[in-house]
């Protein structure tokens, strides 16, 4: 008899264990719902999609399993490193305002001010394409590379910083990266060859001048221990503007061996947090351009850049667009959060 209710029992009680976890599934998803919905209200307006950062940032919120820890990637050396077709990765150079100009990838932005003492980069892409994209870029946009100053790398990620240690060796800027991401960068397992030498390094609010230029830096931790985010004074004529740049897009765990946070929980708090500082920042300073680090999250590639061939002289600029700034952060901030709240529920 006892075996027999044993018996009963046990299908009984994995069912409901069953059942339970579908509906601790169902209600992580709920508690999401609210900060889906805000993301998703503001993915979409007439000529400034933001669509495919919805649905990157927010992808593991909106799936079954919810955020779940990735397996670190396996190291990079020299020597199984694979470089793609230029076909793949080139893009032309552009003017994008008088002292602005676009030096990036399909995949990946680098942004070069002019200054009336050099010129400052903010990122460097891959090591393989600092030939044909910044040096020969420059060259073709009237710009010296040997000019070249400072270079701020807005994280330890190879796309962001592999050029500069080319860059570094050639022309001899200062490279910046914050002190936690310069840590992060000794302990990873990138190739030593492709690293920068550590140089200087960026603190929360820094102001970086030269010449008749200054750039304020801000320490935003989430997407790495340190990452960047940098404001830009631009100019486009009479006009005066000024640009974001956000330095990251997704909340990261770990990478190249290296793990930013202690879990899932850490990352999201802290990557929603500096998202709505940064919010804050740049709307108590009248930011009115958002300056993209991977040009497809905001179709600055092709779309903005080909918009400004036709451009009529004074006419609206299409990089220019308050409420894109802030439709942006909103995103990467509630689509954090939703993140957060599966985790938490």
């Amino acid at each position: 008899m006892n075996r027999f209710l044993t018996f009963l029992f046990c299908p009984v009680f994995f069912l409901a264990s069953g059942i339970s976890n579908v509906a601790n599934a169902q209600g992580s998803k709920a508690a999401a719902q609210p900060h889906l919905a805000a993301a998703k209200a503001a993915a979409y307006e007439a000529g400034n999609d933001l669509t495919v950062l919805y649905d990157t940032v927010c992808a593991a919120a909106l799936s079954d399993k919810g955020p779940v820890e990735p397996p670190d990637q396996a190291p990079v050396t020299l020597a199984n490193r694979k470089v793609p077709p230029r076909s793949e990765w080139h893009t032309d150079p552009a003017k994008v305002f008088d002292n602005l100009y676009w030096l990036g990838t399909t995949q990946d932005s680098t942004w070069a001010v002019t200054t009336s003492e050099g010129i400052i980069l903010i990122d460097s892409a891959n090591e393989y394409t600092v030939k044909d994209e910044i040096e020969d870029g420059m060259k073709k946009m009237g710009l010296d590379p040997a000019q070249i100053k400072y270079i701020i790398d807005s994280h330890p990620h190879g796309d962001r910083y592999y050029g500069s240690s080319v860059l570094q060796a050639k022309y001899h800027p200062h490279v910046i990266m914050s002190g936690p991401d310069w840590d992060a960068l000794a302990k990873s397992n990138d190739p030593n060859e492709l690293k920068p030498k550590k140089d200087m390094v960026a603190t929360d609010g820094m102001k970086l001048t030269l010449g008749d230029t200054t750039l304020t830096l801000y320490i935003t931790p989430g997407h790495t221990p340190g990452t960047i985010s940098t404001l830009v004074p631009l100019k486009d004529g009479n006009q005066r503007h000024l640009g974001a740049v956000w330095g990251g897009i997704a909340p990261s765990l770990v990478r190249s061996g290296v793990r930013y946070y202690s879990s899932w929980p850490e990352s999201f708090k802290t990557w929603s947090a500096s998202a709505a500082r940064f919010q804050d920042i740049t709307t108590k300073a009248g930011v009115d351009v958002y300056l993209t680090i991977h040009p497809y999250y905001d179709k600055t590639n092709p779309d903005k850049l080909h918009a400004l061939n036709f451009r009529k002289p004074g006419g609206p600029h299409p990089f220019v667009n308050k409420d894109n700034v802030q439709r942006f952060l909103t995103i990467i901030k509630e689509c954090t959060l939703a993140q957060l709240a599966r985790v938490s529920s």
